[in-house]
């Protein structure tokens, strides 16, 4: 006995693909956009290679890796701003990326090369760090559309990463054992993470934008860049600490101003 013409086939999956919904148009567009994603995947990367590295015992590349990714997170945003490109799986993208490149990494690095010694208070140190980390970023991406864009609340987590990673970095490249300062070193690590939960308020800078400026600014910016190579792990470090000292002070000022008035 043969079946009629009306056989049915059974509908085959489609392969891995991501359909984003246009809120405004109705439209669908299927695919990602390749330019952003590619330095979000770069950052990523660059993380990744920080643990590697310092499961290796190469701090210093550790660190670097951690300081690159931090530069292609910048760009990813600014690129994807230009190029309007922009998208609600860049953005989760991203969001993972950090977690990766600013939480884990960081917090590897640092047990690696100067808690390790501590015993649990030096996993403790940097578990504090690794889940701040994660924190911050759940929390700024619920707030991203309702605070002002002028500033964070919280230390940023790339610069978190970047004060652990400079101190890593600053003390390889001068040959030190990391564990010879471990308290040091989970002060910054477990004091970088609860400020990034903190409610204190760091500038962003994001109301500058990239276009034609006086010459002096494009002197100043050579100037900056020849500062930063004659000593990148101890000039990093202290732009660090300045960044998140001058959070803490306007935080602590503004504390103070409406008991003045």
């Amino acid at each position: 006995m043969q079946d009629n013409d009306k056989t049915t086939t059974p509908e085959q999956p489609d392969t891995f693909e991501v359909v984003e919904a246009e809120h405004r148009t109705g439209a669908r567009h299927k695919g990602v956009y390749l330019l952003p994603n590619l330095f979000t995947t770069g950052a990523l990367f660059a993380g990744f290679y920080a643990i590697v590295a310092a499961m290796n015992g190469l701090f210093e590349h550790a660190a670097i890796g951690i300081i690159v990714a931090g530069i292609l997170d910048g760009l990813d945003g600014g690129v994807a701003r230009l190029t309007n490109t922009q998208s609600k799986f860049g953005a989760e993208y991203d969001s993972l990326s950090d977690c990766v490149a600013f939480g884990v990494a960081p917090g590897l690095v640092a047990y690696s090369w100067g808690l390790s010694e501590l015993g649990k208070f030096g996993w403790m140190a940097a578990f504090i760090y690794v889940a701040c980390a994660a924190l911050r970023l759940a929390r700024f991406n619920v707030q991203a559309e309702s605070t002002d864009k002028r500033f964070f609340i919280g230390l940023p987590s790339p610069t978190g990463a970047g004060l652990v990673a400079t101190l890593v970095w600053l003390g390889a490249s001068r040959g030190m054992d990391g564990n010879e300062i471990s308290w040091v070193v989970a002060l910054v690590v477990a004091g970088a993470g609860l400020l990034m939960v903190s409610s204190v308020k760091y500038h962003s800078f994001k109301e500058f934008h990239i276009g034609r400026v006086p010459f002096k600014v494009l002197l100043g910016v050579i100037v900056a860049f020849a500062i930063v190579f004659l000593d990148p792990p101890l000039v990093l470090l202290a732009v660090a600490i300045i960044y998140v000292a001058a959070g803490l002070i306007m935080s602590l000022w503004g504390l103070r101003k409406p008991g003045r008035s």
